[in-house]
C-alpha cells in the first residue's frame, strides 16, 4: 500500500510514526513497510531514546516494543501517560509475549492497541489507520477547546478532564463595565456599537491577560476576570490592580483617538475583591462554563457598581488593600453600605495615572 491507498485517503493521510524497538532487524522491516504505505518513520533503539525523540518532535503514532533493555515498554508507556504533552499520542504495543496479562496491563496503562509478533501486515495497517483517525479527532477536540475557552481553562480541561463541581480557593475577582452603555446603544447604530465593543474587549483583554488574569465572562459591556483561578497566580491582588490601572490608561488613550476620529468615547468602572471563592464548572453535562461563585465575587460586582456613586473608576476592598501594601497610593472612603451586603464594607479607590511600584 502507498500514499494513494484509498483507505489512507479516506481517513487521515500518511502519519509521522515513531518505532521503538531494540531489535534492529525488526525496526528496519517495520520502517520499510510503513514507509511503503506513505508514512514518515523515525526509529529509536531503546525506550530512553524513544522518549527523547517524543519530547523533541511531533508524532502521530508510537509503535512500542515491550521487551527492551535499559527502559522497557511498560516504563515508556507510563512516562507517556504521565506527560500532558504526550498522553494523547496513540501507542500500539508490540511483543512476542503471548500472554493476556501483558495485554491487559498495557491497555490499563493507556495503550491504544496490542499486537503480537510477528506482526500481521494487514492487521498492522488497519490499526495504524484507525489510530491516525483517533489522533486526528483528538487534535480537533483540543483545537476546539482552545478556541472556545481561555488557555488556562483549556489546559485544566485537557489535564484533568471535565466534571461539574468546584473547589474552594483564594483568588482575586474583577468586574468592569462601560458607563452609560444603555444610553450609548440607544443613540448610535448597532454596527458602531459592535465595533466599539470589539475594540473595548481587545484593549481590556490585553491588560488583563498581560497581568496573568483570565477573562471568565462577557455579558454585554461587562467583563468578569479572575486572578488566581483556574491556575494559581502569585500576588494575584497586585496583578489585578496593575491590570485595572492599565485598563483605565488604555481607555484614556482610546478616547484620545476617538476624539480625533469623531467616534464614541467611553468611561469604565472597575471593582476588585479578594478572598475565598468556589471555582469550577457549573451548568449541566451538556452545557457548562468555568466560573467562580461566592461572597468575594458578589463583592467585586457591588464595588464595580459603586464606582458610579463615588465617581471613582477603580474601587477595592480591605483584603485587596492589605494584599497590595504600598504598591500604589489609595484613598480610604471608609465603610459603605453596598447593595445586597448586610454589613458595611471598607472601600478604597485607586487613583489613576500612577505607576505601580514593584
Amino acid at each position: 500500500m502507498n500514499s494513494n491507498d484509498p483507505l489512507l485517503r479516506q481517513n487521515t493521510g500518511p502519519g509521522h510514526i515513531l518505532v521503538i524497538d531494540d531489535n534492529k532487524m525488526m525496526r528496519l522491516l517495520l520502517a520499510r513497510g510503513l514507509e511503503q504505505q506513505g508514512h514518515t518513520v523515525v526509529m529509536a533503539e531503546n525506550g530512553r531514546r524513544g522518549l527523547e525523540l517524543l519530547r523533541a518532535q511531533s508524532f502521530d503514532i508510537v509503535l512500542l516494543d515491550i521487551e527492551m533493555p535499559e527502559m522497557n515498554g511498560y516504563q515508556v508507556l507510563e512516562a507517556i501517560a504521565n506527560d500532558l504533552k504526550l498522553r494523547e499520542i496513540p501507542v500500539i504495543m508490540t511483543s512476542s509475549l503471548d500472554e493476556i496479562n501483558g495485554v491487559a496491563r498495557c491497555i490499563e496503562m493507556g495503550a491504544e492497541d496490542y499486537l503480537f509478533k510477528p506482526l500481521n501486515p494487514i492487521l498492522l495497517r488497519a490499526r495504524i489507520v484507525s489510530s491516525l483517525e483517533k489522533k486526528r479527532l483528538r487534535d480537533q477536540q483540543r483545537q476546539m477547546i482552545r478556541r472556545f475557552a481561555t488557555s488556562e481553562v483549556a489546559d485544566e480541561l485537557l489535564a484533568k478532564g471535565f466534571s461539574l463541581g468546584g473547589q474552594v480557593i483564594e483568588a482575586t475577582v474583577m468586574f468592569s463595565d462601560v458607563r452609560s452603555f444603555t444610553t450609548l446603544t440607544e443613540s448610535h447604530p448597532a454596527s458602531e456599537i459592535i465595533e466599539l465593543l470589539n475594540n473595548y474587549y481587545s484593549l481590556m483583554f490585553e491588560a488583563i491577560n498581560g497581568q496573568g488574569g483570565v477573562v471568565n465572562q462577557i455579558i454585554g459591556d461587562g467583563i468578569m476576570a479572575l486572578f488566581g483561578a483556574p491556575t494559581p497566580l502569585p500576588e494575584a491582588p497586585k496583578a489585578a490592580v496593575r491590570a485595572s490601572l492599565e485598563m483605565v490608561e488604555m481607555i484614556d488613550l482610546f478616547n484620545q483617538q476617538q476624539a480625533v476620529l469623531g467616534g464614541i468615547q467611553i468611561k469604565i468602572g472597575v471593582g476588585i475583591a479578594t478572598g475565598q471563592v468556589v471555582a469550577g464548572y457549573t451548568g449541566t453535562m451538556q452545557r457548562a462554563t468555568y466560573t467562580c461563585i461566592g461572597d468575594t465575587v458578589n463583592l467585586a460586582a457591588r464595588l464595580e457598581s459603586y464606582t458610579k456613586t463615588l465617581l471613582k473608576p477603580i474601587l477595592i476592598e480591605e483584603n485587596t488593600r492589605q494584599a497590595i501594601g504600598d504598591m500604589v497610593e489609595v484613598i480610604d472612603h471608609g465603610p459603605a453600605e453596598l447593595k445586597g451586603k448586610t454589613r458595611t464594607v471598607n472601600v478604597y479607590s485607586v487613583p489613576v495615572g500612577q505607576t505601580a511600584r514593584s
